[in-house]
């Protein structure tokens, strides 16, 4: 322990039980969120720690609180409720906050994460309270290295960074993003067991063009326009040089950075560190896992459907180089696998001289000689019905942020040439998602197979209610991140990616049962990361950018693995430990 830490995790003489020891004391100790046990302090660490009189006389156990805090939750009427009081949990005792989490696994994630946690980065100027993690703003681009200097990120490995333009669907929340670097992070703790001290979420604060926060007297970011171009790019430039020379070994993630930006940054730095994109990489190792269990269901290869990827922005993007990736395996060419897919933008179809046609999304341009023939609409742009009724689709994704896109006309027109239609709404949060599990099941006779982005009730079919699977990046970020940690990988390689996206699709309770739903429930979603890690441990032993030996990761993932559990704790006073 350096002289600047409050605390050191060992283990007793036996070698077995952990321990803590601190020299933190009184209301100090209390105030630590990642010390802190409340009434679960015992009789000898009050006397040890001077915690009598600020601590209430009842000795309780981590059970005790989870009950109590759960009753407080179940007392908040709306999900933004909830989510102010979670983090407000967080920020007071991280080993219950990570508990709760774990025990109400698909209760709380919509709380700590999506969608609740759109509500929280919108209101995140009225709820900052703690410091959490690092807001480093534009005007102290000159101060990075001072800002991640201080001892108490000595141990950090891994940061989520964002630089809140696109958050959600719900657009620019300036520095109201760091909402989603500190949900990302407390998934990985509480789903990939990666240790709280090892985790920092970041928020890079270029400004924001949202002009309703530029206006509001309580906005806590840096109320000028974005940075745009060199000043931009020198910014992050800066953070990242000043990351390296901090942590040469660190896991970087990108989360929710615009279009424009995410795929560039994450294409210029990811041969430089070991980084990955959530958006566009999780999002495409989800939904390829999800539409590897739904293909199986139908008994009709990958291969052999027409897919229409509605939304071409980064994340489309990165879920179509991920199909066509899973397409080659199956022995289709580039030129074979990219026929039988249709991208979307917000005009239209991309085909030779449509609308709004961006330099990233060239390689999905149709040619105007596949559509001829067709009996379109009218007007310049191919519409969506067209496709569907002219292509004969068999599989529609969204990730268009376009509430109510797939309408009743569209997929009825769908399920008229298939027999088991495969729909992804996938945006996020649930009021733009593209349509309802509820709709989607009576426009298609119980037929579709679906998979959304957001949470959803379970819808009933012939009297019985059925789970509708959820295609959240949780199933991926959390597993990829405890496998890179643990296997020290120097890179995320594409086949780490696909390795995480085989790892999830194995799990589907439709292996086994055609008519179960495409992913395991949300409550199973640490077993999930278990599994995923080790898939994405080995792979990145296979492409050589990790060392250690194979025979020895899933010994590694367990001993690393972080559980919510209170310890027993050792006063450190004039440099010896006091029991």
């Amino acid at each position: 322990m350096n002289k600047n830490s409050h605390f050191v995790f060992t283990v007793d003489e036996s070698g077995a039980a952990p321990i803590i020891r601190t020299r933190l004391h009184g209301v100090d100790l209390l105030f630590n969120s990642r010390l802190n046990k409340g009434t679960a302090f015992t009789e000898h660490e009050r006397d040890m720690f001077g915690l009598h009189g600020l601590l209430p006389p009842h000795i309780g156990t981590l059970e005790d609180q989870r009950v109590r805090r759960k009753r407080v939750l179940d007392s908040r009427d709306t999900a933004f409720g909830k989510y102010s009081n979670m983090r407000d949990l967080q920020d007071n005792d991280e080993t219950l906050f990570y508990s709760m989490i774990e025990h109400y696994t698909e209760e709380l994630l919509p709380v700590v994460y999506t969608p609740a946690v759109g509500e929280g980065c919108q209101r995140f100027s009225e709820i900052w309270r703690r410091p959490r993690g690092l807001l480093i703003s534009y005007p102290n681009r000159d101060r990075i290295d001072q800002i991640l200097a201080d001892a108490r990120y000595d141990n950090v490995r891994c940061i989520v960074v964002s630089d809140g333009e696109r958050i959600l669907g719900l657009g620019d929340q300036g520095a109201g993003g760091m909402g989603i670097p500190i949900g990302k992070m407390a998934l990985y703790t509480a789903l990939g067991g990666i240790h709280p001290e090892h985790c920092l979420p970041i928020l890079l604060d270029a400004g924001t063009d949202n002009e309703k926060l530029l206006q509001d007297p309580i906005y806590i970011g840096w109320q000028h326009h974005r940075v745009r171009g060199q000043e931009y790019d020198d910014f992050v430039e800066a953070f990242v040089t000043a990351v390296q020379k901090r942590w040469p070994h660190i896991l970087l993630q990108w989360e929710d950075f615009a279009g424009t930006n995410a795929a560039r940054l994450l294409e210029r730095y990811r041969h430089r560190l070991c980084t990955f994109n959530d958006d566009i990489q999780g999002t495409a190792a989800v939904t390829t896992a999800t539409l590897l269990a739904a293909v199986h269901a139908t008994g009709v290869a990958l291969s052999q459907q027409t897919i229409v990827m509605f939304g071409a922005g980064s994340a489309g993007i990165g879920i179509i180089d991920l199909l066509i990736a899973a397409m080659k395996e199956e022995g289709l060419s580039e030129e074979q696998a990219r026929s039988r897919i249709y991208a979307f933008n917000r005009y239209g179809l991309l085909v030779e001289g449509a609308r709004g046609i961006k330099e990233s999304q060239l390689p999905l341009v149709r040619k105007r000689a596949d559509i001829a023939g067709w009996r379109l609409e009218g007007g310049e742009d191919v519409s969506l019905l067209d496709v569907v009724r002219n292509a004969k689709v068999t599989v529609l994704a969204g990730v268009s942020a376009q509430a109510r896109a797939f309408t009743e006309e569209i997929v009825r027109e769908m399920a008229q040439h298939t027999e088991r239609p495969i729909i992804f709404p996938l945006s996020n949060p649930t009021s733009q998602s593209e349509a309802t599990p509820a709709d989607l099941m009576r426009w298609t006779d119980g037929r579709a197979l679906v998979g959304t982005g957001s949470p959803f009730p379970p819808v009933e079919i012939e009297g019985k209610p059925v789970r509708i699977s959820q295609v959240n990046n949780s199933f991926i970020f959390p597993g990829l991140a405890l496998g890179i940690l643990v296997s020290q990988a120097r890179r995320v390689t594409d086949q780490m990616i696909m390795a995480a996206a085989k790892a999830l699709s194995g799990l589907s309770p439709s292996v086994a049962d055609k008519s179960a739903p495409l992913l395991p429930p949300i409550a199973d979603s640490r077993k999930v990361a278990l599994v995923v890690s080790e898939a994405v441990a080995r792979q990145a032993v296979a492409d050589g950018v990790a060392t250690i030996d194979r025979s020895v990761i899933a010994e590694l993932i367990r001993d690393y693995a972080w559980n919510p559990v209170y310890v027993p704790y050792e006063r450190i006073e004039r440099g010896r430990a006091t029991d």
